[in-house]
This record gives structure tokens, C-alpha cells and sequence, in this order.
């Protein structure tokens, strides 16, 4: 299938993937009474005087926004809060199928950060959870940050740790299949960004003690002063050896490649150079960092993409419905680093170890036990 050419087809018929469903009937005087007023004053008056009572009596309990502004839609880039909108409408449809949580969309025309803020904030009182989607770093990391300062329910940005959380996933029971320990491997990280950041803050969370990360400039070192205050704050708890240098020089003896960065721009010579058995993770999407095929034959022992088409699919979706479900129902004010870490062994967990294969090491995201595994992980560490 030309899944392009089809989907716009599709879109064009579908005019939309979510629309609004009351859950109640309106049928007669006493419905709509009860429905709406006068009956719908009390609850009102009852929230009024207890504001925590909102949780139970409006949808905001199982309520999450979908917001973004436009700014690295996909693989797209910075097309608009408008042309990001199919994406979001799309990540809405995946909470309620995978997770049945509702979830909307909402695209802001901004790209000022405190006006971000400000709107986010404005309006989070309808919604029992923040979930932010596709906006440029380095901003994301700020508009994340502030928001989980000021707000009440949960702010996650996906693309950061949703990426993190099911890449650890993955990689921990490919270093079973590998026989490799996390605190023993060297990891390289392509990608400086908002995913790369993420994933290397989350393996250290994890236990993993050696990561190197390198953006297009070339590794990441502690001892380069001209590095931004993002990347900076990154080379300080990574590269402990403070090499120098390019990706394929950090590649030189690795044990694991991780990729979110561009395609193409690792060779067959650059596998060959790496530890024995490697384990390749090239997520950039569509086109990853190298393909698969071309990993094998350079000696890559496991190998897994963001792609549906290849074994071992590392997809968001596995994380962020279970995450938001379980950060709802416990009614927690924030996705803390330890629900984080619950969740990916969740996710890890619920391949058998006696299953695990070199191509079979991550969930396929249409195993309904994951979204439950991930929110009963969540609730726990939540009331921990």
C-alpha cells in the first residue's frame, strides 16, 4: 500500500479522527434539566466549594490536551500549528483505542515560550493531564519545565520521554539477548536534541554509567566551552572520558548505538567498528540512521527501528496511553522520574525471558496488556 496516497485519501474521507460524544441521553424535560439546567447548578456549587471535586464530577479525570505548536512536526519540521493538526487528531485516536482515555487536540500560533506557557496554563483547568507534542528544542525543554512548576496535573512532552521510556524498554532486554549488563556497556547517543536528551537522563536513571552523545558538530565533551546551556548541562553527566571527536570515532568499541538524529549518516565500516555483539538502534523515521539490513550484514546483533516494516518497533505508543491512565487514576500532580523507570520495565516485562529473541525483544504496539501493564506501574510508583 502507498500508505501516503492513501491516507490523505483516507483523511479526506474521514473529515477528522475524533469527534465529541455526549455520554449521557437527552431525551425528555427531566434529562435536560438534570443534564444541564437548573439541575447542573449544584454540581457547580459543589465544585466551587471544593475544587478537588472537579476530579469527580466533570470528564477532566480521564482528560487529556494534545498540544502543540507546529514547530518539528515529524520528520516535517516547523509547518504550523494548523498542519501539525492531523498528527494530533491521530494521537488523540491511539489514547482512546489503546487506552481509553479521551484526549484533544489543540494547536497554539505561537512560538514565544512565555506565551506558550501562559496559554497552556490558562487552560489547564479543563484537562486532567498536559500531554505536548512536537515542539522544537531547545524550547520544549522550557515550556516543559515551567509548566510542570505551575501546573496541578501531569505536563508530558512525548517526543522527550516517551521516546526514553520505550527505548529503555527495548534496550533492556536486548542487553539480555546480548548478555551484556547496563552499567557496563558504552552507549552512544546521535542526537543532542529533545529525544536524545531524554533518553540519555533516563539510562543514567536506569543504572547506565558510560554514554557519549553526539550532535552534527561531533561528540559532546564537558571541556568544550562553546557548547549551548542545553547541550552544555548534557556533556556534564555524560562522556566521562571527555572524548573528542566524531560519531564514528565515539563508535569506535561501543556496545550500543541509539539514534535520533538524520538519515543515512552511519555506514557498514562504522557496525564493524563497534564492540561484539552490538545492538543498533536507529529511530530516526522514516529513513533511519542506517538500515537494518545494512546493520546486520556490518555484524549488528539486535537491531530495532521506529519503523512498523522491521522487527523490534520502537513505538510511543507503548508508553504514553498507559502512562497518562495510570498518572489519571492515581490522580497524580506530576509523572515523576520513578514512574518513568516503572514503566519500562513494565513494557520490558512483559516479553518472558525464555521469548526473548534477537527479534523479538519489545512488544508489538498492538499488545492490549501493555497499556495496562504501563498505568498499573504508573499507579504504584505514584503512590509510592
Amino acid at each position: 500500500m502507498n500508505y501516503r496516497e492513501e491516507s490523505l485519501n483516507k483523511h479526506y474521507e474521514w473529515g477528522g479522527k475524533i469527534e465529541v460524544k455526549s455520554r449521557v441521553e437527552i431525551k425528555d424535560k427531566d434529562s435536560l434539566s438534570l443534564a444541564y439546567t437548573p439541575g447542573v447548578a449544584e454540581p457547580c456549587l459543589e465544585i466551587n466549594a471544593d475544587y478537588n471535586k472537579s476530579w469527580e464530577l466533570t470528564r477532566r479525570s480521564n482528560l487529556v490536551a494534545v498540544i502543540t505548536d507546529g514547530t518539528a512536526v515529524l520528520g516535517l519540521g516547523d509547518i504550523g500549528p494548523e498542519a501539525g493538526m492531523p498528527v494530533m487528531e491521530g494521537k488523540c485516536a491511539l489514547f482512546k483505542e489503546f487506552a481509553d482515555v479521551d484526549a484533544f487536540p489543540i494547536c497554539i500560533r505561537s512560538k514565544d515560550v512565555d506565551e506558550i506557557v501562559r496559554t497552556i496554563y490558562l487552560i489547564s483547568g479543563s484537562f486532567g493531564g498536559i500531554n505536548l507534542e512536537d515542539i522544537s528544542a531547545p524550547r520544549c525543554f522550557e515550556i516543559e519545565r515551567r509548566l510542570k512548576e505551575i501546573c496541578d496535573i501531569p505536563v508530558f512532552h512525548d517526543d522527550q520521554h516517551g521516546t526514553a521510556i520505550v527505548l529503555a524498554a527495548a534496550l533492556i532486554n536486548a542487553l539480555k539477548v546480548a548478555e551484556k549488563k547496563l552499567e557496563d556497556v558504552r552507549i552512544v547517543i546521535s542526537g543532542g536534541g529533545s529525544a536524545g536528551t531524554a533518553i540519555a537522563k533516563h539510562l543514567l536513571n536506569l543504572g547506565a554509567e558510560h554514554i557519549v552523545v553526539s550532535d552534527r558538530f561531533g561528540i559532546l565533551s564537558r571541556l568544550d566551552d562553546t557548547l549551548s546551556p542545553a547541550h552544555a548541562e548534557l556533556a556534564g553527566m555524560t562522556n566521562e572520558a571527555c572524548l573528542v571527536g566524531t560519531l564514528a570515532d565515539a563508535l569506535v568499541g561501543a556496545d550500543v548505538f541509539i539514534g535520533v538524529s538524520a538519515p543515512g549518516i552511519v555506514s557498514g565500516d562504522m557496525i564493524k567498528s563497534m564492540a561484539e555483539r552490538p545492538i543498533v538502534f536507529p529511530m530516526a523515521n522514516p529513513t533511519p540512521e542506517i538500515m537494518p539490513d545494512e546493520a546486520t550484514a556490518a555484524g549488528a546483533y539486535i537491531v530495532g527501528t521506529g519503523r512498523s516494516d522491521f522487527p523490534n518497533q520502537i513505538n510511543n505508543v507503548l508508553a504514553f496511553p498507559g502512562i497518562f491512565k495510570g498518572a489519571l487514576a492515581a490522580r497524580a500532580a506530576a509523572i515523576t522520574e520513578e514512574m518513568k523507570v516503572a514503566a519500562s520495565y513494565a513494557i520490558a516485562s512483559l516479553i518472558p525471558d525464555s521469548h526473548l529473541s534477537r527479534e523479538n525483544i519489545i512488544p508489538s504496539p498492538f499488545d492490549r496488556r501493555v497499556a495496562d501493564a504501563v498505568a498499573e506501574a504508573v499507579m504504584t510508583a505514584a503512590k509510592k
